[in-house]
C-alpha cells in the first residue's frame, strides 16, 4: 500500500508541476481545448492544489488519511472525467486519465482490503 500511495502522490505532484508551469498543454491533452484568460491562473491554482494533494497524501505516519485522501480524489476524478467525456470535452488523454485514476483507485482499495485482512488475521 505504501508504494502505491507514493506512486500516486508522485503522479499528482508531477501533474501539478506541469499545470503550474504551462497549463495549456494539460488542458489541450485532457480536454482538447486551450485554456486562456482567467483559466490560466485558475489552472495554476489547480496545479498548486495537486502538489498539495501529493504532499498531503504522502504515506508517512497516518496511512489511513493518505489512503482516504488519494482514493477520494481518484474516485471523484473518474466521475468528473466521465461527465466531461459525455459532454464532449475530450482531449487525447482524457480517457486514459480516467482509466488511470479508476485503476489506481481500484488498486488502492485492493491494497487497503489486504492490509485490513492482514491486521484481522494477526499479521502486522
Amino acid at each position: 500500500m505504501k508504494k502505491l500511495l507514493i506512486f500516486a502522490a508522485l503522479c499528482e505532484v508531477a501533474t501539478g508541476l506541469i499545470l503550474l508551469a504551462y497549463p495549456p498543454i494539460v488542458t489541450r491533452l485532457l480536454l482538447g481545448e486551450v485554456v486562456s484568460g482567467a483559466g490560466v491562473p485558475i489552472s495554476r491554482v489547480a496545479g498548486i492544489a495537486l502538489i498539495a494533494l501529493g504532499i498531503g497524501c504522502w504515506p508517512e505516519g497516518n496511512m489511513r488519511r493518505a489512503f482516504y485522501g488519494m482514493f477520494t480524489y481518484g474516485a471523484l476524478i473518474v466521475l468528473y472525467g466521465v461527465i466531461l467525456g459525455a459532454s464532449g470535452h475530450v482531449g487525447v488523454l482524457l480517457w486514459p486519465a480516467v482509466a488511470f485514476h479508476a485503476g489506481l483507485s481500484g488498486l488502492l482499495v485492493r491494497a487497503w482490503r489486504a492490509r485490513r485482512t492482514d491486521r484481522i488475521g494477526g499479521k502486522n
